[in-house]
């Protein structure tokens, strides 16, 4: 089973397909350039619920050439959550792109800054099961009262 698994590893690796390893169409990035990805990019908020991504790069297109813009959506209803993220293609982009923090696009003052890069953290303080009370000989607490 695991020169199975062997295998199909090195042919993950090999693999030379547009989508491989952060291509154009995403793919799977490596922790490397996920971080390397992040510092060309810049978090927009306050953006107008009826933006669409080309009047976005219309707006930034001065501060450098653009490789992506997202506006995320709410995954239930698929409205917009009212900011996105612009990659571009450098990292010089990202300073020009700061000084349009507060600039107006769509009649909207929008909040412009660099994109944080998520880090998992292991939490150093255990808070126990969440909401309740405390659990005693099989019998949950239900809070205040008897």
């Amino acid at each position: 089973m695991s020169d199975n698994q062997n295998e199909i590893e090195q042919q993950l690796k090999s693999t030379n397909s547009p989508t491989s390893a952060g291509g154009p169409f995403g793919g799977f990035m490596t922790a490397e350039e996920k971080l390397e990805a992040d510092a060309r990019s810049i978090y927009v908020g306050n953006v107008d619920y009826s933006a669409t991504a080309q009047e976005l790069e219309a707006h930034f297109h001065g501060c450098g050439s653009i490789n992506r813009v997202t506006i995320l959506c709410d995954k239930f209803s698929g409205h917009p959550k009212g900011f996105a993220y612009i990659e571009f293609g450098d990292k010089d982009s990202v300073q020009t792109a700061m000084a349009l923090d507060d600039s107006l696009f769509k009649g909207r003052k929008i909040k412009v800054c660099r994109k944080r890069t998520n880090r998992p953290v292991i939490s150093t303080t255990d808070r126990g099961r969440g909401r309740g009370g405390m659990y005693i000989f099989g019998y949950m607490g239900r809070g205040r009262g008897a």
